[in-house]
Protein backbone atom coordinates (compact mmCIF):
# COMPACT_ATOMS: atom_id res chain seq x y z
CA UNK A 1 0.00 0.00 0.00
CA UNK A 2 1.59 3.18 -1.04
CA UNK A 3 1.03 6.07 1.72
CA UNK A 4 2.05 10.05 0.73
CA UNK A 5 3.55 11.50 3.89
CA UNK A 6 3.16 15.20 4.11
CA UNK A 7 4.94 16.84 7.14
CA UNK A 8 5.23 20.46 7.76
CA UNK A 9 8.19 22.05 10.00
CA UNK A 10 7.25 23.99 12.55
CA UNK A 11 8.38 27.53 12.26
CA UNK A 12 12.27 28.49 12.86
CA UNK A 13 13.14 24.38 12.66
CA UNK A 14 15.48 24.67 9.96
CA UNK A 15 18.60 23.99 12.19
CA UNK A 16 16.59 20.99 13.80
CA UNK A 17 15.96 19.41 10.09
CA UNK A 18 19.56 19.97 9.47
CA UNK A 19 21.22 18.88 12.74
CA UNK A 20 18.66 15.19 12.00
CA UNK A 21 19.08 14.90 8.87
CA UNK A 22 21.90 12.13 8.68
CA UNK A 23 20.36 10.32 10.82
CA UNK A 24 16.98 11.26 9.46
CA UNK A 25 18.26 9.54 5.63
CA UNK A 26 19.87 6.60 7.68
CA UNK A 27 16.48 5.51 8.91
CA UNK A 28 15.02 5.35 5.19
CA UNK A 29 17.93 3.76 4.24
CA UNK A 30 17.09 1.56 7.13
CA UNK A 31 13.37 0.69 6.99
CA UNK A 32 13.62 0.47 3.23
CA UNK A 33 9.74 1.15 3.04
CA UNK A 34 10.65 4.59 1.07
CA UNK A 35 9.51 4.39 -2.62
CA UNK A 36 10.42 8.19 -2.85
CA UNK A 37 11.06 11.58 -0.68
CA UNK A 38 12.23 15.06 -0.96
CA UNK A 39 11.79 18.01 1.35
CA UNK A 40 9.24 20.85 0.86
CA UNK A 41 10.83 23.80 0.50
CA UNK A 42 9.44 27.35 1.22
CA UNK A 43 9.46 30.64 -0.84
CA UNK A 44 13.60 31.34 -0.38
CA UNK A 45 13.82 27.89 -1.52
CA UNK A 46 14.49 26.90 2.01
CA UNK A 47 13.37 23.39 3.44
CA UNK A 48 10.45 23.55 5.17
CA UNK A 49 8.99 20.29 5.43
CA UNK A 50 8.54 16.52 4.37
CA UNK A 51 6.87 14.90 0.99
CA UNK A 52 7.52 10.92 1.60
CA UNK A 53 6.06 7.98 -0.46
CA UNK A 54 6.27 4.63 2.31
CA UNK A 55 5.05 1.20 0.42
CA UNK A 56 4.42 -0.51 3.33
CA UNK A 57 1.35 -3.21 4.22
CA UNK A 58 -1.20 -1.00 6.05
CA UNK A 59 -1.95 2.55 7.37
CA UNK A 60 -0.86 1.72 11.07
CA UNK A 61 2.54 0.91 9.77
CA UNK A 62 3.26 4.28 8.24
CA UNK A 63 2.16 5.40 11.47
CA UNK A 64 4.36 3.68 13.50
CA UNK A 65 7.05 4.77 10.28
CA UNK A 66 6.55 8.29 11.42
CA UNK A 67 6.82 7.72 14.68
CA UNK A 68 10.22 6.45 14.63
CA UNK A 69 11.47 8.92 11.80
CA UNK A 70 14.07 10.84 13.91
CA UNK A 71 12.36 14.27 12.18
CA UNK A 72 9.20 13.40 14.51
CA UNK A 73 11.84 11.93 17.25
CA UNK A 74 12.83 15.67 17.60
CA UNK A 75 10.18 17.46 17.43
CA UNK A 76 10.60 19.09 13.66
CA UNK A 77 7.14 18.43 12.79
CA UNK A 78 4.08 21.17 13.25
CA UNK A 79 1.67 19.02 10.80
CA UNK A 80 2.02 15.48 9.96
CA UNK A 81 -0.75 13.70 7.41
CA UNK A 82 -0.76 10.39 6.19
CA UNK A 83 -3.16 9.70 3.01
CA UNK A 84 -3.55 6.57 0.25
CA UNK A 85 -2.13 6.92 -2.60
CA UNK A 86 -1.77 5.40 -5.79
CA UNK A 87 0.40 5.77 -8.05
CA UNK A 88 -0.46 6.15 -11.96
CA UNK A 89 1.96 8.01 -13.86
CA UNK A 90 5.64 7.39 -13.38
Amino acid sequence: MLIALFAKDKPGALQVRKDNRDAHLAYIEKTGVVAQAGPLLDDDGEMSGSLVILDVADMAAARDWVVGDPYSKAGLFSDVSLVAWKKVIG
